[in-house]
C-alpha cells in the first residue's frame, strides 16, 4: 500500500505557526485574561455567599462573570489544543512543550477559581436568578449541578489546601505509577532470540497471530509486575486513601456518589445497566468458547482474548478509506457525509505514522464546530473503524457548535455516543459485503472490544468497589490486590479462562486517577448501541431528533435526554435491548466458526 496520500493536518486556522506574532499575542493576552478573571472574582466577591438572596443587580453581575468565564474557556481551549496537537505529532518540539508548561503554570489557579464560581452560584437562590437572567436559564443544568457540588464543598480554605496538595499527593502517586510502568521491561523470546522490551511492547504482543509468542509475552509480563508491585500498591493505597478522605469531608454518602454526579447518571441507572450486563455474562462466555474453537484450543487463556481470528482482507489506501467513510456516512444522512468530506478537504486529520508521533488516536475540538483528529493509519480496516469513531466525536463537536463551554461539559457516559454510532455505521456496512473469513475477523474484532467494555470493565468496577471498602479499614498489600483482582475476574469471565491476570490492578492507569473511571465506557457503548437499534427501527424519526440530542448532551442528565427517544435508562429492558445487538453478533460469530 502506498502511504504517500496519508494526510497531515492543517493547524493554521488557529495560528499561522507556533513562532507567529499572532500566537505570541494571543498567548500573552490569554495569560493576562486569567489574571483579570482572578481580579474580577475578588471585585465581585465570587465565593460562597452567606445570604443567597438574588436581585437584578446580582443577576447582572452573574451574567458578566459567566460570560467572561465562557469566553476565557473558549480562548484557552484553542491554545491548549493547538499546543497538544503539535506535541502529540512532534515529541521533539521543545518550544511547544515550553509554551504548554508556561500556560499550565499560568492557569493553575483556575481550579480554585472554578471551585469559587461553583460555590458563589451554587449557594444562591437559583430560581430567583433564572427569573432575572436569560443566561442563567440557558445554563440551568450547569447551575443545578453547581448547587449540588456547592453543598458538598469543604470550606474555601480546605478546598484550596486540597487543591494545593493534590499534585504532591494524589497526583504524585499517579505520576509514580506512570513513570514506573513506562520504565518496566521484560525479557521475551522472539525469532529465536531473547529480547528486552518495554512493557508496552510486551503487552502489544497479545494480538500476535502466533499463540506461542503470545504465551511467552504473557508469562514474561506476569514475572515482571511483581518487581514493582510494592511501590504500586503504595500508590494505589495513597490514591484511594486520599479519595476516601476528601469524599468523607465533602459529605458524600458513598464512594461512587461523586462519580455518578460527574457522569450525569443516578444509582438506579447504574444498577439497571450492571444488572443487564451480569445477565449477559453467559452470552459472552459463549463467544469465548466459540473463539477458543476458532483458535483450535480447548480453553482460552488471558493471552488469547484479543488474538486475531479470520482474515482482515486487503490493505486500504487512504483515498479508499476516505471514500468508504463518506459513502457509509451518506447512508445515514447527507449532512454527515458532507461533514466527513469537509474534514478531508480542510485538513482536519493527521494520519501519517512517523517518528516522534504518539500512538493511538484522539479527536479534539478546534474552535466552535471544528475538530482535529490524530491517528496512525496503517491501511487496516481497524484504522478505518478508528477514523469513523473519531469523526463521530467530530460530528458531536459540530452539533455542539452553538453551545458555550459550560454547556459543553459532556460526561464520559454521553461523550462516546456519536463516535460509537458512526463506528457502527461503518462496521455494519463492512460486514454486509465481507467474505466469510473477513466477516469472522470483523465480528471478532467487535466482540473482543465488547468483551473488554462490558465484561472486563465490570470486573474492574467490582475490584475498585471492594478496594474502597477495605481501604476504609487499612492499607492493602500487593497480594491482597491480586486476590481481589482474581476474584473479580472469576466472577465476570467465569471458569473457562485460564490463566487470568491477577496484576491488572497494576497495569491499568485508570485506577490511579479518577474514581470509578471505568463504568462510563460501558454506559457509552450500550447507550450508543441502544440509539443505533432505535435508528434501525425508524430511521426518519431518529434523524429528526439525533442532532438536537447531541447538541444537548451538556444540558441534561442521561435519563432525561434518553426520554426524548422513549428510553428509560433506569430499567434493565433498555440495556437488554442494547446487549441484544451484541448477542446477534455472538450468534453470527458462533455460526461462522463452529465446526461440523
Amino acid at each position: 500500500m502506498s502511504m504517500n496520500d496519508t494526510p497531515r493536518w492543517d493547524l493554521t486556522p488557529a495560528f499561522p505557526s507556533l513562532e507567529s506574532p499572532e500566537f505570541a499575542a494571543e498567548f500573552a493576552a490569554v495569560i493576562e485574561a486569567v489574571a483579570q478573571t482572578k481580579a474580577s472574582f475578588e471585585h465581585f466577591g465570587v465565593r460562597r455567599r452567606e445570604q443567597g438572596t438574588v436581585d437584578a443587580a446580582f443577576a447582572t453581575q452573574a451574567d458578566g462573570v459567566l460570560g467572561n468565564w465562557n469566553e476565557l474557556m473558549s480562548r484557552l481551549d484553542i491554545i491548549f489544543t493547538f499546543l497538544h496537537c503539535i506535541i502529540s505529532t512532534d515529541a521533539r518540539n521543545e518550544a511547544a512543550k515550553a509554551s504548554l508548561s508556561e500556560l499550565e503554570t499560568a492557569t493553575i489557579e483556575l481550579d480554585s477559581l472554578d471551585t469559587r464560581l461553583v460555590a458563589w452560584l451554587g449557594s444562591s437562590d437559583l430560581n430567583a436568578l433564572m427569573e432575572h437572567s436569560q443566561i442563567a436559564r440557558d445554563h440551568e443544568f450547569w447551575l443545578r449541578r453547581a448547587q449540588i457540588l456547592a453543598a458538598h464543598q469543604m470550606s474555601e480554605a480546605e478546598e484550596n489546601l486540597a487543591s494545593s496538595l493534590r499534585p504532591m499527593g494524589y497526583g504524585a502517586w499517579a505520576k509514580l505509577h506512570g513513570n514506573m510502568t513506562a520504565l518496566l521491561t521484560a525479557d521475551v523470546e522472539l525469532d529465536g532470540q531473547t529480547q528486552t522490551l518495554p512493557m508496552s511492547a510486551i503487552r502489544a504482543l497479545a494480538s500476535h497471530p502466533d499463540r506461542a509468542v503470545r504465551q511467552r509475552a504473557f508469562e514474561a509480563e506476569i514475572q515482571a509486575w511483581p518487581t514493582i508491585a510494592l511501590p504500586l500498591a503504595a500508590a494505589l493505597n495513597g490514591i484511594k486513601g486520599f479519595a476516601r478522605e476528601t469524599r468523607s469531608r465533602r459529605g458524600w454518602s458513598d464512594d461512587i456518589a461523586p462519580a455518578l454526579l460527574g457522569n450525569s447518571i443516578d444509582a438506579g441507572t447504574l444498577a439497571a445497566m450492571q444488572g443487564a450486563c451480569t445477565e449477559a455474562l453467559p452470552d459472552f462466555r459463549r463467544y469465548m468458547k466459540a473463539k477458543s474453537q476458532a483458535l483450535g484450543v480447548e480453553q482460552l487463556a488471558w493471552y488469547d482474548l484479543i488474538a486475531p481470528v479470520g482474515g482482515e482482507g486487503e490493505k486500504w489506501s487512504w483515498s479508499a478509506c476516505e471514500e468508504s467513510i463518506e459513502t457509509n456516512f451518506a447512508r445515514y444522512s447527507d449532512k454527515m457525509a458532507a461533514f466527513a468530506r469537509r474534514s478531508f478537504d480542510e485538513g482536519w486529520i493527521d494520519a501519517e505514522p512517523r517518528v516522534g508521533k504518539q500512538g493511538g488516536a484522539y479527536c479534539a475540538e478546534f474552535g466552535a464546530g471544528d475538530s482535529r483528529i490524530m491517528m496512525n493509519f496503517d491501511g487496516s480496516f481497524t484504522q478505518i473503524s478508528t477514523l469513523a469513531h473519531e469523526l463521530g466525536h467530530g460530528y458531536h463537536n459540530l452539533c455542539l457548535k452553538p453551545r458555550t463551554p459550560l454547556q459543553k461539559h459532556i460526561p464520559m457516559t454521553l461523550a462516546e455516543t456519536a463516535s460509537i454510532f458512526c463506528e457502527t455505521l461503518v462496521f455494519e456496512a463492512a460486514v454486509e459485503t465481507a467474505s466469510k473469513e473477513e466477516k469472522i475477523f470483523l465480528l471478532d474484532n467487535a466482540l473482543s472490544r465488547n468483551l473488554q467494555v462490558v465484561v472486563d470493565i465490570h470486573s474492574r468496577f467490582l475490584f475498585e468497589s471492594r478496594v474502597f471498602q477495605k481501604r476504609a479499614e487499612r492499607e492493602l498489600g500487593e497480594s491482597e490486590f491480586c486476590d481481589l483482582m482474581t476474584q473479580a475476574q472469576r466472577e465476570t469471565y467465569g471458569d473457562d479462562l485460564s490463566p487470568i491476570h491477577p496484576y491488572m490492578w497494576a497495569v491499568k492507569g485508570h485506577y490511579y486517577g479518577s474514581n470509578f473511571y471505568n463504568f462510563p465506557y460501558t454506559f457509552g457503548l450500550l447507550f450508543a448501541l441502544g440509539l443505533y437499534a432505535r435508528y434501525r427501527e425508524n430511521a426518519e424519526e431518529f434523524r429528526a431528533k439525533y442532532d438536537d440530542f447531541l447538541s444537548r448532551c451538556g444540558l441534561g442528565d442521561a435519563a432525561t435526554l434518553a426520554r426524548d427517544f422513549g428510553f428509560d435508562t433506569t430499567q434493565p429492558d433498555f440495556w437488554r435491548g442494547s446487549l441484544d445487538i451484541i448477542r446477534e453478533q455472538i450468534a453470527e460469530f458462533e455460526a461462522l466458526v463452529t465446526k461440523d
